[in-house]
């Protein structure tokens, strides 16, 4: 840069001094000619032919001059048109604006300010000026004119908390015709029970039967149910530590208590039933045993996640309306089933009410689930006090796919899942078998991370569909090395066996009051009533649930959030440190059978 390559004159043989004897009235020539013009946008004329030194002038030595060469920048500069001037740059916060953008036909660099032309003695001698055609001007690109794609760096992508697009679309279209197919089913039975209720013959006796003996008895089971459920959630926010030891206890004695009162009737249906009822009452007792060391941590967190609850008055207004809407469809199935009597394959057609029952109130209790996950997570994570009528249509409307499709999936799995716990549990001689059971576990584990009942946290507060919100949420797990923890967490028990529990004391209600009235309804009242009572039960249990499912995947989301406190800290590190043990889990396939 700066110095000049010796060039040698191919005619006389001279070489540097008079090269730069010309280029200084070369300069100054051009110089002087670029005021003149006052950089015109009209090129100026051609100037005539001089001699310099007896010698023409040869355009070949401005060709083989360096691309970087002083020189030939300052004419290149001179010759153009309608350029910036060095001595007219913009301002400072215009110049930062301004980008070069390189010529891709002329390799040099931006001309650098050039000082102003001195004065000299004798005028210069004209020297020819290369003039370039019109077709060959490049002009300087404008600031706004973009000549090459800058390097986009990718932006991270943004999370919305108002996502208007419906999840899992699929599984909300299949439970809409479902629906359909269910009220079209169930307003045809209410017809064909009214239609053999006004014919005389064995049809109107049966079902004048069954009106006076076993619809009070459902409808009683129903109102008491819903009943018990308010109590349990009640005592529940108020009584936390008391309420846990209760439930734990209680579902064990009230299931023991209906055992044992169906076996005194001394019926051989009512006896089937209350041998069933003692063995899970057996489970149960001897589950309570088994958690007894995650009592302390669990009522810690529910304190903790309940905390939020008093903050947002009309919190239970979604409740009380999912109950009362479940009241009246309960009413209107059981017309249905009795109107079942006078159709074809009543086993049947009654079976597939049960399951749509089923299904019908568990999208109801995860439909609470989302309303309140919703509230209680965006006040974690945002410090936002939601309208809960609006969360709430939100569960209506937007997340209804992913509730329908949680609702098929989720109770299979965790039984599944239960299932092959219980057989890794087990020790025996048959490694076969044992294989087949881990193999099971893993399997199911799997499964598991793609479709778990924390997801909803997630779709309610970001709208993400059911899969990708399990598999983001049990990441989200893993990274704070949660999953230890949430995997033993005793809150979806807890919730389970209060509906038990209310499920057990319809049972002994209801079935003292059949066997008094009618004792051949005994059996299937018991059944129906406890099947009933659970329902309803887990309903209102959906915002305590709810509660504890936020302060979990919000803090694993943002521990460092100043309505955490320490207590899931203080758990992990116990745990590391070994003074804090939990009750093992099988997790994973124990060194005798890995090969």
């Amino acid at each position: 840069m700066g110095t000049v390559e010796p060039v040698v004159d191919e005619e006389n043989g001279e070489k540097e001094p008079k090269i730069r004897d010309e280029e200084e009235r070369d300069v100054e020539k051009g110089d002087m000619d670029s005021q003149q013009r006052g950089f015109q946008g009209q090129p100026p004329p051609p100037p005539p032919p001089a001699e310099i030194g007896g010698e023409n002038f040869h355009m070949s030595r401005m060709q083989r001059l360096s691309a970087t060469n002083p020189l030939r920048l300052v004419m290149n500069a001179g010759t153009r048109v309608a350029s910036p001037s060095p001595y007219n740059a913009p301002a400072p916060s215009q110049h930062r604006q301004h980008r070069y953008f390189p010529n891709p036909f002329h390799h040099r660099h931006p001309p650098a300010p050039v000082p102003a032309p001195s004065q000299h003695r004798h005028s210069p001698v004209p020297v020819p000026v290369p003039v370039p055609a019109p077709s060959q001007h490049h002009p300087s690109p404008a600031p706004s004119q973009t000549r090459s794609t800058p390097a986009v760096t990718p932006q991270p992508s943004v999370i919305t908390l108002n996502s208007r697009s419906y999840t899992n679309k699929f599984s909300l279209f299949l439970f809409l015709v479902h629906m359909i197919g269910a009220i079209g089913l169930v307003c045809f039975l209410v017809f064909k029970g009214i239609q053999g209720l006004l014919e005389a013959g064995e049809a109107q006796r049966k079902e004048k039967r069954l009106l006076k003996f076993f619809l009070p008895q459902v409808e009683a089971a129903s109102l008491l149910s819903i009943t018990l459920a308010f109590t349990w959630q009640k005592a529940m926010r108020m009584w936390p530590t008391f309420m846990v030891h209760f439930i734990l206890w209680g579902s064990f004695i009230f299931t023991l208590a209906a055992g044992i009162l169906l076996i005194c009737f001394q019926r051989p249906s009512t006896d089937g039933v209350g041998v069933v009822l003692i063995m899970f009452a057996i489970g149960n007792g001897l589950y309570s045993c088994w958690v007894t060391p995650r009592i302390k941590f669990c009522t810690k967190i529910l304190i903790k996640s309940l905390e939020p609850v008093p903050k947002f008055g009309d919190l239970n207004h979604p409740t009380y309306l999912t109950l009362a809407a479940g009241f009246l469809w309960m009413s209107m199935w059981i017309l249905a089933v009795i109107g079942a009597i006078n159709f074809y394959f009543p086993p049947l057609v009654i079976i597939g009410l049960v399951l749509s029952m089923a299904w019908v109130t568990e999208v109801m209790r995860n439909v609470v689930n989302l309303t309140v996950s919703r509230v209680i997570g965006l006040y974690y994570l945002r410090g936002m006090q939601s309208s809960t009528q609006f969360c709430f249509q939100r569960a209506l409307s937007v997340n209804l796919g992913s509730a329908c499709l949680g609702s098929l999936f989720v109770p299979t799995i965790e039984v599944l899942r239960v299932v092959a716990r219980a057989l890794n549990l087990l020790e025996g001689e048959d490694e076969f078998m044992f294989c087949c059971a881990h193999c099971g576990l893993k399997i199911m584990d799997s499964i598991f991370k793609r479709g778990n009942g924390w997801a909803y946290v997630q779709i309610a507060t970001y709208g993400k569909s059911f899969v990708k919100a399990s598999q983001d949420t049990w990441e989200l797990f893993e990274k704070r090395e949660m999953e230890t923890i949430v995997d033993s967490d005793m809150t979806s028990a807890i919730c389970f066996l209060t509906g038990v529990c209310s499920g057990s004391i319809c049972v002994i209600v209801i079935g003292a009051w059949t066997f008094t009235v009618y004792p051949n309804f005994t059996a299937t009242l018991s059944l129906l009533s406890a099947y009933v009572g659970y329902l309803l039960t887990r309903i209102a249990m959906a915002l305590p649930h709810a509660c504890v499912s936020s302060y979990y995947v919000c803090y694993a989301e943002n521990p460092d959030n100043r309505l955490f406190d320490k207590t899931i800290q203080d758990r992990l590190n116990s745990m590391k440190t070994d003074r804090d043990v939990i009750v093992p889990t099988p997790r994973s396939v124990p060194s005798r059978f890995a090969r």
